[in-house]
C-alpha cells in the first residue's frame, strides 16, 4: 500500500514540474531589476559579471538542494533541516528563524512596492511607506490573516492569477524594445565599466549581489517538490530548465533596459522601475500597464506569502524547532499562534518602515540578508555529505564528479554572498538573528533538553551573541542602520 501511495504522489511531468518552479520563484524582483542595479552603482559590465557569478552560483546552490531533496527524503518541512542535520540544534534553529524572517520581510517589501505601485494613480500612497500606505497595508494583512484563520489557505488560482499578471508586462516589455528599435547600442555601451572616480568594478560587482538573490528566493521550495516527480531524471530536468529560463530572463530585462536609458536614468527610476522603462518605449500607457499588473500580482503575492511565513513558524515547531504552542490549531485546522504571531511581527516591521521611511529597496535587502543563513548551511551540508559519500555509493566517476562540482560552486557562491555583502550587513544579519535566541532559549527549556548539547552549538552560540553584542553598539553609535 505505501510503495503504490508512493507511486502516485510521484506525478508531475517535465512542464507541471518546470511550470511550478518558475511560479514559486518569479517574484516582484523582476518588475525592479531596471533600475535597482543602476541604483547600486552598477554600470553594464559590472551587471554582466554579477549574472554571469550568479548564473553560476545559483545553479550550483539548486542542484544542492535537488540532491539534498533525493538523498535526504527524510529531512521534510523546511531547509532549515539541513542545517540542523549537518550542524547542530542552535544552527538548525537560526537556518529556521531565518527564513521565517525572509518571508515576512519579503511581505513588508511587497506592500511598499505595492501602494508605490498604486501611487501612480493615487498619488496620495507616495513611495507606499508613508502613513497612509502603511495603514492601508496592515488593513490588508490583517484581512488576509481573518481569511487564513477561517481556513482559505488554498492558493493554487491565486498562483495562476499572479503569474500571469507578472509575466504579461514583461512579455509586453521586450516585445515593445525590440520591434519599436528603443534598443540603442550607444546608450549600452556608455560607461560601460562605470564613471571615473565612481566605483570599482568589484564594488560594482559586489552591488549586485542582493539583488540577483532576491530574484531567486522562492527555487528552493520548486526543487524541494521534485520528490513528487515521475522520476529523478525528471526532477533534475525541471530544476535545470527552470533555473535557466529565469536567468535567461533576468538577464534579458536587464541588458535590454540598458540600452533604453542611461545609467542615471535607471537609476533615478520610481517603483517599480519597470513602469519608467516601459514609458520611456510606448509611453504613459506602458507605465499603467505595468503599475496595474504590479497591484495585481503583488496583492495575490502578499496572500501566499503570509501563508509561506506561516508554514515556516509552523513547520519548525512541528519539528520541535520552535516552541510546542505554534502548532496549536482553530476550529479550522489553522495553526492560530503561528498565524497571530506572524501578523504581529509583520505590523511591528510595517510600524518599523513607516518611522524610518524605507524603501522596497531596503526591506527586500533584509530578506535576502535573512535567508542568506539558511541557503549556505544548506551548500555546506550538501558539501558535507558528498565528502563522506553518502548518496555516491553506486554513483558512476561523472556523477560522483557532477555531485562534487555542484557542493563546491554552492559552498563558494555562499563564501562570495558574505564577502559581497560586507561587514555592514552581516551585522545588521545579526540584528535580525540576535532576538531568536531568546526563542531558542525558551524552545529547550519548553522540551527540558540542553541548551548547547554540541560543542559546535557552543561555538555557534558564542559567535552570534558575539556579532549582535557589536551591532547594538555600532547602531547605538549610529554607524550602522538597518532600516
Amino acid at each position: 500500500m505505501n510503495d503504490n501511495s508512493s507511486d502516485q504522489t510521484r506525478n508531475l511531468g517535465t512542464i507541471k514540474l518546470t511550470m511550478f518552479a518558475i511560479g514559486t520563484t518569479l517574484a516582484s524582483g523582476v518588475f525592479s531589476l531596471s533600475g535597482d542595479f543602476a541604483a547600486g552603482g552598477a554600470h553594464t559590465l559590472a551587471v554582466l559579471i554579477g549574472w554571469l557569478i550568479c548564473g553560476i552560483g545559483m545553479l550550483g546552490l539548486c542542484m544542492c538542494f535537488f540532491r539534498l531533496s533525493y538523498v535526504k527524503p527524510e529531512l521534510t518541512s523546511g531547509i532549515y533541516n539541513y542545517a540542523k542535520s549537518g550542524f547542530g540544534e542552535y544552527i538548525g534553529f537560526n537556518a529556521a528563524w531565518g527564513y521565517w524572517l525572509s518571508a515576512i520581510l519579503a511581505q513588508i517589501s511587497f506592500v511598499t512596492l505595492f501602494f508605490s505601485a498604486l501611487s501612480y494613480f493615487i498619488p496620495a500612497f507616495g513611495s507606499g511607506s508613508n502613513l497612509l500606505s502603511i495603514a492601508c497595508g496592515s488593513i490588508f494583512i490583517w484581512l488576509i490573516t481573518l481569511l487564513i484563520l477561517r481556513g482559505v489557505n488554498e492558493a493554487v488560482t491565486i498562483n495562476v492569477i499572479v503569474v500571469c499578471a507578472k509575466l504579461l508586462p514583461i512579455m509586453v516589455m521586450v516585445v515593445a524594445i525590440i520591434f519599436a528599435g528603443a534598443f540603442d547600442p550607444k546608450i549600452f555601451m556608455e560607461n560601460f565599466r562605470g564613471v571615473d572616480g565612481g566605483m570599482s568594478l568589484l564594488e560594482q560587482v559586489k552591488s549586485t549581489a542582493y539583488v540577483t538573490v532576491w530574484v531567486f528566493i522562492g527555487i528552493e521550495g520548486a526543487v524541494v517538490i521534485s520528490g513528487r516527480a515521475k522520476s529523478t531524471a525528471i526532477a533534475g530536468r525541471a530544476t535545470a530548465i527552470s533555473f535557466l529560463s529565469l536567468l535567461i530572463l533576468y538577464v534579458l530585462i536587464s541588458l535590454l533596459s540598458m540600452g533604453v536609458l542611461s545609467n542615471e536614468e535607471l537609476a533615478a527610476l520610481g517603483n517599480p522601475p519597470m513602469a519608467g522603462v516601459l514609458k520611456a518605449v510606448v509611453g504613459p500607457w506602458g507605465a499603467a500597464f505595468v503599475n496595474i499588473a504590479v497591484i495585481i500580482s503583488l496583492g495575490g503575492a502578499m496572500f501566499t506569502y503570509s501563508i509561506l511565513s506561516i508554514d515556516s513558524a509552523y513547520g519548525p515547531a512541528s519539528q520541535q524547532c520552535f516552541p510546542k504552542f505554534f502548532t496549536k490549531l482553530n476550529k479550522n485546522n489553522s495553526p492560530v499562534v503561528s498565524v497571530i504571531t506572524t501578523t504581529l511581527i509583520v505590523q511591528a516591521f510595517l510600524i518599523i518602515v513607516y518611522f524610518n521611511e524605507s524603501s522596497y529597496q531596503v526591506c527586500y535587502t533584509l530578506s535576502t540578508s535573512a535567508i542568506m543563513f539558511p541557503y549556505i548551511f544548506s551548500a555546506l551540508y550538501c558539501l558535507q555529505i558528498t565528502m563522506k559519500g553518502e548518496g555516491l555509493e553506486h554513483a558512476s566517476t561523472a556523477e560522483k564528479s557532477k555531485a562534487w562540482i555542484f557542493a563546491i560552486i554552492g559552498t563558494v557562491y555562499g563564501a562570495w554572498l558574505l564577502y559581497a555583502s560586507g561587514i555592514t550587513y552581516i551585522l545588521i544579519s545579526a540584528l535580525l538573528y540576535g532576538p531568536g535566541t531568546l526563542l531558542y532559549i525558551y524552545t529547550r527549556k519548553q522540551q527540558c533538553k540542553p541548551l548547547l548539547p554540541a560543542k559546535i552549538d557552543k561555538i555557534g552560540f558564542i559567535i552570534m551573541l558575539s556579532a549582535f553584542v557589536l551591532s547594538i553598539v555600532m547602531l547605538y553609535n549610529k554607524t550602522i542602520q538597518p532600516f
